[in-house]
């Protein structure tokens, strides 16, 4: 039914553009809020594609909007650019290699997943205006999902406030609906100050900071014991006082990340998270200073637009990759481990297939599976409005997330079909979405029936802002 979707032809007819975008964006790695040349190439193909567009959104200058119709309700296609740092890679090789010393790289695909967005609201802009529906399609170029939280800060600046429904996507090494299954999550940094002292003639005078953080650590530790089982907490150390052993340290600093399955069992967490801090800080005669960075909640499942999605991909079938993508998949799949390729299965809730390179199939939905055990800040919109994504396959089966790997495979012919696909998918969603007004209206109920269960309160505090960071001088 829906290989004769009336969004597909409009797919096509953009397709080589966004592709472009695609890899132009890769070979500009930008890490959280410095994402200044990715948002200026995706704000350039919006006002080419003849959009109205809103720069800076929720004061952030990497966050763009475009909105395209008029009328009717009001459906968001939500985009991704960030990099991750020290993962620069050469593409279409089954190697490490760096690009750069050191560099970023797309290690989790969102040259990609912003670039199929934007392909989709492309293709839904053309679509209204052919087919003379009322109703706005908005592109939303989203900055700093790795780590920063921006979608969370925009969601508490009001800017999803008129919108009816939002769909995303994300790539990775199965086609499925992305399950409604991910961690609340704060990072914090915690500031030891102390006293500095000859760490030899004067040590009694002293009062050490990294004494404090290592405190502080063992004591989170011991707390690991007596915390749900799907809670996660990592720590990082920022500042460790200094090189010279000879010198109390006067001042270290350590960032910690805390998650949970729920916003309530993860504020409960980072509360036990400061108690230790305070009492590492009152152990070693120092004092302690908590800073919330930023902060994102759990996903919240929508059942009326899972299933539409999930009908969408059962129309649409499997991705047609050919023998040259597998056989680059191969490559890489020779670069894990067999626990990396059965954990692929295992999270999409499928069994194991042998000799499989990629999935060219569309995995059943599983309302208890297909998620994750990290942390996104959809989350923050699925709670501000009703929400959907996709999972699409771009990599390797078994490819794991946060690698060179995925850096890779990131300009791959398969990757660009994946990237397609993921466009159809949200094109013709969003599609039944402006068609249908009882779908519209079934998911807004529950969106609604979920919100009178539990509320949403934005984990991020009031007086924490965005660690924006500067413009790059011009070259």
């Amino acid at each position: 039914m829906q290989n004769t979707d009336p969004i597909l032809p409009h797919i096509d007819s953009h397709r080589d553009d966004l592709v472009v975008l695609s890899d132009n964006v890769w070979s500009m790695p930008e890490t959280l809020y410095a994402e200044y040349r990715s948002c200026a190439e995706h704000t350039s193909v919006l006002r080419a594609k003849g959009f109205r567009v809103t720069e800076e959104l929720a004061g952030i200058p990497t966050a763009v909007m475009g909105e395209a119709g008029e009328g009717g309700p009001v459906i968001a296609i939500l985009g991704e650019y960030d990099a991750l740092p020290g993962l620069s890679q050469e593409a279409n090789i089954a190697e490490p290699k760096e690009l750069v010393s050191g560099g970023a790289g797309h290690g989790c695909g969102h040259n990609l997943l912003g670039s199929a967005a934007l392909l989709a609201a492309c293709a839904l802009k053309d679509w209204l205006e052919q087919a003379g529906v009322p109703g706005r399609v908005r592109y939303y170029g989203c900055p700093a999902e790795e780590g920063g939280a921006a979608k969370a800060f925009m969601v508490r600046d009001g800017c999803f406030e008129d919108v009816d429904a939002a769909v995303s996507w994300h790539p990775g090494g199965m086609t499925q609906i992305f399950g409604a299954h991910s961690l609340a999550n704060t990072r914090i940094d915690f500031t030891f100050t102390g006293r500095t002292s000859h760490a030899a003639a004067s040590p009694h005078l002293g009062r050490s900071a990294l004494d404090a953080v290592e405190l502080m650590n063992v004591g989170v530790n011991y707390m690991r014991e007596h915390m749900p089982s799907s809670a996660r907490i990592h720590y990082a150390y920022l500042d460790a006082g200094g090189i010279a052993p000879n010198v109390v340290q006067g001042t270290a600093k350590v960032r910690y990340a805390v998650r949970a399955a729920d916003l309530p069992g993860m504020l409960a967490l980072v509360e036990r998270v400061k108690k230790i801090a305070q009492g590492a800080a009152l152990m070693t005669e120092t004092t302690v200073r908590p800073q919330v960075i930023s902060a994102v909640s759990n996903l919240l499942a929508n059942t009326p637009l899972e299933e539409a999605m999930q009908t969408v991909m059962d129309g649409l079938g499997g991705i047609a990759f050919d023998d040259a993508d597998r056989a680059y998949a191969r490559q890489i799949q020779a670069t894990l481990s067999a626990d990396d390729i059965a954990s692929s299965y295992q999270r999409a809730g499928i069994e194991p297939r042998t000799g499989e390179a990629l999935c060219d199939y569309v995995v059943p939905h599983n309302p208890r599976g297909g998620g994750m055990m990290g942390s996104t800040d959809v989350a923050d919109v699925s709670w501000a409005v009703p929400t959907v994504q996709a999972r699409v396959a771009t990599v390797a089966i078994g490819t794991p997330g946060h690698t060179w790997q995925i850096t890779a495979q990131g300009k791959a012919p398969a990757a660009h079909k994946g990237m397609t696909y993921a466009a159809q998918v949200m094109g013709a969603t969003a599609r039944m979405l402006f068609s249908d007004e009882v779908l519209l209206a079934r998911a807004k109920k529950d969106h609604r029936d979920r919100l009178e269960r539990q509320p949403y309160i934005c984990p991020i505090p009031d007086d924490v802002t965005p660690p924006l960071q500067p413009r790059p001088a011009a070259e």
